[in-house]
């Protein structure tokens, strides 16, 4: 009888075993992609192989580490960096695709896998970080990486490698480990319901018009789209204007009704905070409390000096002074303008102050007074279409290289394009998605990311697979996208960053990584080229009449370049500013989340008329992104774009020479060295503050 049990046993573990053989090779993430260039194949993939993939992903790395442990050898960057660096190969694969894609096509199906696999991933992460034994191996190659030979590429991943696991509390005694492994679970669990709470408020109604003299103002194509959100919405003969910046942004910009604009604008800045499931007050609260005792852990003073200590910034009070610095001027400028403003409104004979959902609607007035400019003006010469092939021309002059749209490449969803990218010699460079339109899926915003990151490894090279998302205006039953300048702007911005991720030549995936305060250098200089004349001639043709846009607009333009500058930094640096102050804070407490924003703002002076970017409770760069500490960093990269784009401005704007320096020199050796040096390689000396004063009209 015995017996017969065994053998029952060894039947039911042969059958479970194959079935789960049969299972695995089903599961696309578990074998090689026979697509095109080995391309994400998005129409096999289920949500029901996210999960076992995650787990496979996370064993294979647990077996590379041990493997790397009990390896008797002296430890050496060939026997303990290089399979560290490799190890997580199939984890890369499925979380490249799962995590971007819950981001730009999520469901609640997808939210709840996250919300069951990110702590996996936060435990698995600390598992290996606080390993002693390999943290061991690592500090003696460490130790000795003046005399072990490598390259500057090599010891920049060793110096990284050890400064990670080091920040990552591998001298923490067991007590402290297991301290800071609860505070990591905890703060990836609260980012990541932050991100969700938002994107519900974001995609919510925020406003619905049922009577037809509510519109006045707006453009015909505005109302247009309006009817059709309505419609999609289940709203059919009213029109609806969402929370998303293409559906609000031109109601609060033309909109006759104040009361409404106000509605709107209120609405907009309140998303997280509206006292409801989805606020995120107390999130905000614990994540900071958080971080603060991450920080202190770890033998930090506060979690800005924690972040800042890898960024060129190095400190918060660095921070603070060159934001102060610009504060100044930029708060000068906007009551400047603002004073514009308040004049039209007391000649029009109205006798209210210029309030913050008044700021677009006004802008727009001055802009045509003083300019004789408009932003519907400009909309028809910016079909999205042919703002995206303005860019890859910006691209292609610059840099020779080749889009290609590809049709035989899947993709996640019916709005996205594929290209493949090839070099002036025909050589493949990587694949690049583009996905533009806003959907209730998707977060807000705009970003780039890959599904594959380069790397050469042994001579192995692998080229990148990249995307582009935005959230521009969808085309409507009679009008492709036509967008703003903003828009255009963000496209290049965002091609920008491409770019990086395109032209990276490194050995090793881990040296592409740059500190967050340099990393929006590629991405702002690409804006620069987007409204030059020559430029504007190459892609800005009508949508009707494929005619290219006339000089004279060209000309109001360039002679309207510093309107709204004083605006735009103010709103920018009082994000800043509310990011530094929150993550300076040096001891845990119970922070009421908006006395403290308002504390921040009034230590400023932060003037009346305009709201600072983002609130708190929907500042996603910094409590569900990986901009926390690090929010000024696109205005300390727009002086390095700004002096940077001087090069291009004193030898041409498509010198081949100058091209060809920053994409040596910036664009491909990613973080392989101090990226100061790398900056002094292509300019030939540090970046001054001058470029940017002058273009922003501070100076």
């Amino acid at each position: 009888m015995k017996s017969v049990n065994i053998l029952l046993i060894y039947i039911i573990i042969f059958f479970v075993s194959a079935l789960s053989q049969e299972t695995n090779m089903d599961n696309p993430f578990l074998k090689e992609w026979n697509t095109p260039f080995k391309t994400p194949p998005f129409n096999d993939i289920g949500l029901e192989h996210y999960m076992p993939a995650f787990e496979m992903g996370m064993q294979q790395q647990k077996n590379v580490i041990e493997d790397i442990i009990n390896n008797k050898e002296k430890p050496s960057f060939d026997n303990t960096i290089l399979p560290l660096e490799k190890s997580g190969e199939l984890l890369e694969k499925v979380s490249n695709v799962f995590f971007n894609l819950n981001e730009a096509v999520t469901n609640d199906e997808m939210q709840k896998i996250a919300q069951t696999v990110t702590p996996m991933l936060s435990k698995h992460n600390d598992d290996i970080i606080m390993n002693p034994k390999l943290f061991e191996k690592i500090k003696q190659i460490y130790n000795e990486k003046n005399t072990s030979g490598l390259t500057t590429e090599q010891n920049t991943v060793l110096e990284n490698y050890y400064k990670n696991f080091v920040r990552g509390g591998a001298n923490l005694d067991e007590k402290g480990k297991e301290k800071l492994r609860k505070i990591n679970e905890e703060l990836s669990l609260l980012t990541l319901k932050f991100g969700e709470n938002l994107l519900k408020e974001t995609i919510a109604i925020g406003l619905i018009i049922e009577n037809k003299d509510d519109l006045a103002g707006l453009p015909p194509d505005v109302i247009q789209s309006a009817a059709e959100m309505a419609e999609s919405k289940g709203h059919p003969g009213k029109w609806v204007f969402t929370l998303q910046k293409p559906s609000f942004i031109p109601f609060l910009q033309y909109s006759e009704k104040r009361e409404l604009r106000e509605k709107v604008f209120k609405a907009y800045i309140n998303r997280g905070n509206n006292n409801n499931e989805y606020d995120n007050k107390n999130i905000i609260s614990k994540i900071v409390a958080l971080r603060v005792e991450r920080a202190n852990l770890l033998g930090y003073k506060t979690y800005a000096d924690f972040v800042l200590e890898r960024n060129m910034a190095k400190k918060p009070e660095n921070v603070y002074k060159f934001l102060n610095d610009l504060w100044k001027p930029a708060v000068k400028r906007a009551l400047a303008e603002a004073d514009d403003m308040q004049k039209i409104i007391e000649n029009e004979g109205k006798n209210f102050k210029l309030e913050p959902w008044d700021w677009w609607y006004y802008a727009e007035k001055v802009k045509k007074e003083k300019y004789a400019l408009d932003e519907e003006m400009l909309r028809p010469y910016f079909q999205m279409e042919k703002v995206r092939q303005g860019a890859f021309q910006v691209a292609s002059k610059l840099y020779g290289i080749k889009f290609i749209e590809r049709n035989d490449i899947q993709v996640y969803h019916p709005d996205v394009k594929v290209y493949e990218v090839k070099d002036a010699d025909g050589r493949h460079i990587g694949i690049f998605y583009s996905d533009y339109y806003p959907r209730d899926s998707k977060r807000s915003g705009a970003w780039s990311g890959n599904f594959r990151n380069q790397s050469n490894m042994q001579n192995n090279f692998i080229t990148p697979v990249v995307f582009n998302v935005g959230n521009f205006a969808k085309p409507t039953s009679d009008k492709p996208s036509l967008l703003s300048v903003d828009d255009v702007l963000t496209l290049y911005h965002e091609l920008g960053h491409g770019l990086h991720s395109l032209f990276s030549n490194t050995q090793y995936p881990s040296a592409q990584i740059v500190p967050v305060d340099f990393v929006e250098l590629p991405s702002q200089i690409m804006e620069n080229w987007a409204m030059e004349p020559e430029v504007l001639r190459m892609y800005a043709k009508h949508y009707k009449t494929g005619e290219p846009m006339p000089q004279e607009l060209i000309d109001k333009i360039h002679n309207s370049k510093l309107f709204n500058q004083g605006f735009e930094t103010v709103e920018y640096l009082a994000a800043s500013f509310l990011d530094l102050d929150w993550h300076t804070i040096s001891e845990v407490k119970d922070i009421d989340v908006s006395t403290f924003e308002k504390n921040s703002m009034a230590k400023i002076g932060l003037i009346p008329q305009i709201a600072s970017r983002y609130q708190s409770t929907n500042f996603a760069h910094i409590f569900s992104g990986g901009y926390a500490s690090g929010y000024y960093s696109y205005i300390w990269a727009a002086v390095l774009d700004a002096d940077a784009f001087e090069a291009f401005k004193e030898k041409g704007l498509f010198d081949k020479s100058t091209a060809d320096s920053f994409r040596k020199n910036v664009l491909e050796k990613g973080g392989c060295e101090d990226v100061m040096t790398l900056y002094k390689k292509f300019r030939g000396t540090e970046p001054k503050v001058d470029a940017l004063l002058k273009r922003r009209g501070l100076n």
